[in-house]
Parts: C-alpha cells; structure tokens; sequence
C-alpha cells in the first residue's frame, strides 16, 4: 500500500508536467494513446512521416510473414517424403510385429494341439495298459479256476479209484 502510494507521489507530478509540456507545445506534440491507431496529430507532415513509417512497417510484417510461409512451404515439402518414407517405415514395421505375433499365436496353438495329442496318446496309452493287466489278472483268475477245478476232478477221480 505504501509502495503504491509512493509511485502515485513520483509518477503524478511527471503525467502533469507532461500535459502541461504537450499544451505549451501544440505544434509538435503527439500523445498515442494505448490503442496504437488513435494517434493525435496536430502537424502535417509528421503525419505523412508517420503514414509512412506505418506504411513500411507493415510492407515489412507482410515481407517477413510471407518468409515464413515459404520456409513453412519448403520445410514441409522437404519434409513431405521423409515423412512418407518414415511412416512406410513404421507401417512396415506395425505389419512385421503383427506377423510376428500371428505367427508366434499359430506356433502357440500347434504347441497346444501337440499337448493335446500327446495328453490323448497317453490317456490311449495308460487306458491300454489297464486293459491288459485287466486282461492277465482276469487269464490269471481262470487259470487258478481251471487248475482248481482240475485238481477237484482228479481228487474225485483219486476217490472213485479208491472206492472201487
């Protein structure tokens, strides 16, 4: 607050001395204002000058403006088949990733079917395996059934020989 009061206290005394200067001395005094295109001018020539100074700083702008849009042309245009040949590049490199990963898939799923048919060889295989101790254990159980029954009919034949 002091600040502002103290630049207010410096500040005020010079505006005012500054109109009175530009009152005193109407011939060739200017004020712009904060809008640059509301100038006062009070003399002539220092208005063509001005008109001037105007004329060639915008010949200039427009001069500078159109550079730019040359070097933004030519930039882009040389610019253009690197960018086409880059993006070739990345599309070629986008299509080799993605055979990369189609193959990478089928190589997975013949991996998998390959399990799948050793898994259904082994099952084939154990079931097999099964079926013939089945088997030798079902010969085994006949065999022992047979040599009983062998054995009973020669004790029965032992006896009848005994009896006679």
């Amino acid at each position: 607050m002091l600040n502002r009061l103290s630049l207010v206290k410096v500040w005020l005394p010079l505006i005012v001395l500054a109109k009175a200067l530009s009152i005193n001395f109407p011939a060739s005094a200017q004020i712009i204002q904060t809008n640059p295109q509301q100038i006062i001018r009070t003399n002539p020539q220092t208005q063509d000058s001005l008109q001037e100074r105007i004329r060639q700083q915008l010949e200039q702008q427009n001069q500078q403006t159109q550079e730019r849009m040359n070097e933004t042309w030519l930039r882009q245009n040389f610019q253009q088949p690197q960018l086409l040949q880059q993006q070739q590049i990345i599309q070629q490199q986008d299509f080799t990733r993605q055979r990369q990963e189609m193959l990478r898939q089928q190589q997975l799923r013949l991996q998998q079917e390959e399990t799948r048919l050793q898994q259904q060889d082994f099952s084939q295989q154990q079931q097999l395996r099964m079926q013939q101790q089945q088997l030798r254990q079902d010969q085994q159980i006949r065999q022992r059934q047979q040599f009983r029954l062998q054995e009973q009919i020669r004790q029965q034949q032992l006896r009848q020989q005994n009896n006679l």
